[in-house]
């Protein structure tokens, strides 16, 4: 097929038509959709972050006007659903299973965090299931709170002996102490990466009702079939019972991309009462149950020859897991940043040990590429650290060390391959864009000006997939339009958009005749949702798939009014044609004809497609950073993004899932921190008190491409949905290490707050001058 070159096809910067709607107060939430007259359902939670319920009477609150319905633990477990919730364990370094404690859907028995829900009310209005709340008689026997990730501690599971829940390693642990013991340099440093609260533009919100006797859920997720499946195990109900549904989602980030205790609980609700019921969390709420990210410390040491080159890596990580297994942190934090534990760099002695911590804190679980940015901020942190301690140009360094185009395909240490990849020319590409020759002038004016600046580089690989299968189907409608069926699930990425792209120019349907439908689990028959970066590149691939199908189905069809055999057509600039014929149909010509002819099976066409293998979206990102040693106020002046995505289907699209991300990493590394007392209260439970960042806090953000497409998918595409923060964190904090190197500070983390950067000031020489 040639592509159809104009101004909505594959590599144009169109504008997201979704925006209208969102824009306009037209969007469809979940709050906005739930059906009239649902009951208001509103959750018990703990306010203790550890302790043995004692007491747990909701007689008076199930008696209050407008209630219909208490359901604790207990009830949820007489009615014979399954308590436990799903989670990933992952095997120990010595072969056994790591722990596997229950996270019940509602607590019975012991509290482990603030926040956990104990009970939830339903009742006609709101403020009568509130009410109701507080009037539930609730006794907890408190008991000492951990809060360390240090194993040890106050037992929070029977299951878990000194509270860890697994200790994982991979890599080849003599081959790396082999390396370590000749190596001419060995540089090491602990690098800790601070706990952040998601904070999606909606809160989490659901609601459940019972259609024609089968279940509905709705509920502003990342995917309708894991949600499903979830339903059917916990519930007790056969697939064909239950229908998932994804509305609008005001952004994800990972959080959303999982179950909740409250989901299976408003099904429930809704099947006992035989009515609708609704819930939607409050911020605050939010802040203390949603899965948070992050949260881990990083013991790590590189191994460099007598040349400087790169020869080994170790890294021994202590994850904050929260109070249970999530249903993916386990994974995430291990066999993603596995992936990328070596990052860019020629080394083939490597070894990464976790071990995962139970604390009296909410869950850690998928936020934002979690796994990469952990795994490339501690590595990027002690490449930068190696460089300065060694004195050598930090962009030396890492060349030094950079597999080469020549590699390529290129073994890493994780067991991943990597197809494709010119690291050199995109970090050259990002010295220019980013002018470093005039750094030096830069930094001598904040001198003057009585101001510390520094400069940061990270460079970054992710290695992105999450599930390889996707499927796609097309239907012709009567109205002559076409609705394209996808297995991903958009968050406010702009899958409107770009799946519309794709289909018009791998077909020459006009793209104001396409329709995108999306999170439906009776419309569509499986899918892998949206996370890991995997939404455009499977969908896309899956789409390409079934527009061959729709060819070759149409082709016998067509051939007696073309007069041509079947095997003479073509389908070229969006139309089929053929040699020796003068006729020429669109697509949408050829299924009005099969409307007419009676050919029904040729108004739908569908397919499904694997990849074979990932692709590595990778990058330079640098960052300047401007420092007043008399406040402590961290200012991002520059930034610039030299990205290498591959073939990009939408550029403007891709630009905004940067600046996105790079937002967020900002955010993480100068504004945003979870804070919890020693009783193990969140202390950050309002955006009064934990540091989103702001507009000024973000400077204007330089993007460039220098692709290199990937072998891995016939489009060349790499993905590119959480580069923008994978790449953030480590150039923001190498900037402020360089800004403060000279000073005598050799160690800095996250948050860089105004106040924790006045603090370390203080303790410089520096400061007594």
């Amino acid at each position: 097929m040639t592509k159809q070159r104009d101004t909505f096809g594959i590599s144009q910067p169109a504008a997201r038509v979704e925006d209208v709607r969102f824009l306009t107060g037209a969007g469809r939430y979940v709050d906005d959709i739930a059906p009239e007259g649902a009951l208001h359902g509103v959750v018990l939670r703990s306010m203790v972050a550890h302790g043995a319920i004692t007491a747990l009477d909701v007689a008076e609150a199930a008696a209050m006007p407008g209630v219909a319905l208490v359901l604790t633990g207990d009830d949820l477990a007489a009615a014979g659903l399954r308590m436990d919730m799903q989670a990933t364990v992952m095997p120990n370094r010595d072969g056994t299973r790591g722990a596997g404690p229950v996270r019940p859907l509602l607590a019975q028995g012991t509290v482990r965090f603030v926040g956990e829900p104990i009970a939830m009310v339903f009742a006609e209005t709101l403020d009568q299931a509130r009410d109701a709340v507080e009037a539930i008689a609730l006794e907890i026997d408190e008991k000492p709170a951990k809060l360390d990730t240090a194993p040890g501690g106050a037992a929070l599971h029977a299951e878990a002996g000194d509270n860890v829940a697994f200790d994982w390693a991979c890599g080849e642990e003599a081959a790396t102490e082999a390396a370590f013991a000749r190596a001419a340099h060995r540089v090491g440093l602990v690098v800790e990466d601070n706990r952040i609260i998601v904070n999606s533009m909606e809160p989490r919100g659901c609601f459940a009702a019972l259609e024609e006797g089968r279940l509905h859920l709705s509920h502003n997720g990342q995917g309708v079939w894991t949600m499903k499946a979830q339903l059917c195990r916990n519930l007790g109900l056969s697939a064909e019972e239950v229908r998932v549904t994804n509305p609008d989602v005001g952004g994800g980030f990972g959080m959303k991309g999982m179950a909740y205790p409250e989901y299976f609980v408003v099904a429930h609700a809704a099947r006992v009462l035989g009515r609708p019921c609704r819930w939607m969390s409050e911020r605050t709420e939010a802040m203390l149950s949603d899965n948070a990210g992050r949260d881990l410390v990083s013991d790590v040491e590189l191994a460099f020859d007598a040349d400087l080159k790169l020869i080994g890596f170790k890294a021994d990580v202590l994850s904050n897991l929260g109070a249970y297994n999530s249903q993916f942190a386990q994974a995430i934090q291990t066999s993603l940043a596995m992936k990328v534990m070596t990052g860019v760099y020629d080394v083939q002695a490597a070894y990464m040990r976790v071990r995962g911590i139970y604390t009296n804190t909410t869950q850690v679980d998928a936020y934002r590429g979690a796994g990469r940015p952990e795994a490339i901020y501690t590595l990027e942190r002690a490449m930068d650290h190696a460089a300065r301690s060694l004195g050598v140009d930090p962009w030396e360094l890492r060349k030094r060390s950079f597999i080469t185009p020549e590699q390529m395909p290129y073994a890493a240490p994780s067991g991943e391959t990597y197809d494709v990849g010119a690291f050199a020319r995109v970090l050259d590409r990002a010295g220019e864009e980013a002018d470093r020759a005039g750094f030096a002038a830069r930094k001598a004016a904040s001198e003057a000006a009585g101001k510390l600046r520094g400069q940061g580089l990270c460079y970054y690989i992710e290695a992105i997939l999450g599930d390889p299968s996707e499927g796609a189907k097309m239907v012709f409608e009567e109205d002559g339009s076409v609705t394209l069926y996808v297995g991903t699930q958009s968050n406010g990425q702009g899958h409107e958009t770009v799946f519309v792209q794709v289909l018009h120019e791998m077909t020459g349907i006009p793209a104001e005749r396409i329709r995108i439908v999306q999170g439906d689990s009776d419309l569509i028959a499986k899918g892998g949702g949206t996370g890991g970066s995997r939404s455009v590149t499977v969908q896309s691939q899956a789409t390409r798939a079934m527009v061959d199908v729709a060819i070759a189905a149409f082709a016998p069809f067509l051939a007696d009014r073309m007069g041509v055999e079947a095997a003479e057509i073509t389908f070229d600039e969006g139309s089929f044609r053929a040699e020796g014929s003068n006729v020429v149909m669109t697509m949408i010509e050829a299924a009005e004809a099969a409307r007419a002819a009676g050919e029904t099976a040729l108004l739908t066409h569908e397919a499904e497609t694997t990849l074979p293998g990932r692709s590595f979206p990778n990058g330079a990102h640098v960052c300047e950073v401007e420092i007043d040693p008399e406040t402590g106020v961290v200012a991002v002046d520059r930034y610039t993004v030299v990205d290498d995505f591959g073939v990009l289907i939408n550029p403007l699209l891709a630009e905004g899932q940067v600046h996105g991300g790079v937002a967020q990493g900002i955010g993480q590394a100068i504004t945003e921190h979870v804070v919890y007392d020693p009783e193990g209260q969140l202390l950050t439970a309002s955006f009064m008190d934990y540091g989103m960042p702001r507009a000024d806090d973000v400077p204007m953000i330089a993007f460039y491409t220098e692709p290199v497409p990937s072998k891995n998918n016939v489009l060349g595409m790499k993905g590119c949905g959480e580069a923008g923060t994978v790449g953030a964190l480590a150039a923001v904090a190498n900037a402020v290490q360089d800004a403060v190197w000279d000073l005598g500070l050799r160690k800095v983390d996250m948050p860089f707050t105004p106040a924790r950067m006045w603090e370390m000031l203080a303790q410089t020489p520096h400061a007594a001058e």
